[in-house]
């Protein structure tokens, strides 16, 4: 990846707005969906604005999962705190 996607791809990084169909997705569904984007990205026919727009999407996936785990992972607090008590 040259300089300009790395560009790119920290500008989109710092957007922190998810969309709603990306929020309604189970990890499977997101995890899924990343997997094409990938496989798509990789592919020899793939131009600059579709790729950018891939590129979009997959950062927005990726924050959906780790949100996804942080809800997991208080949940798991949560509850190891009510057990210990």
């Amino acid at each position: 990846i040259d300089i300009l996607h790395n560009n790119i791809i920290i500008r989109l990084m710092k957007n922190e707005n998810i969309l709603a169909d990306i929020k309604s997705k189970s990890l499977k569904e997101a995890r899924d969906e990343i997997n094409e984007i990938l496989n798509k990205l990789e592919g020899k026919d793939t131009d600059l604005t579709s790729s950018i727009e891939d590129y979009k999407r997959l950062i927005q996936l990726n924050k959906h999962i780790d949100l996804l785990f942080k809800k997991k992972v208080k949940e798991i607090t949560s509850t190891s705190k009510k057990i210990k008590k």
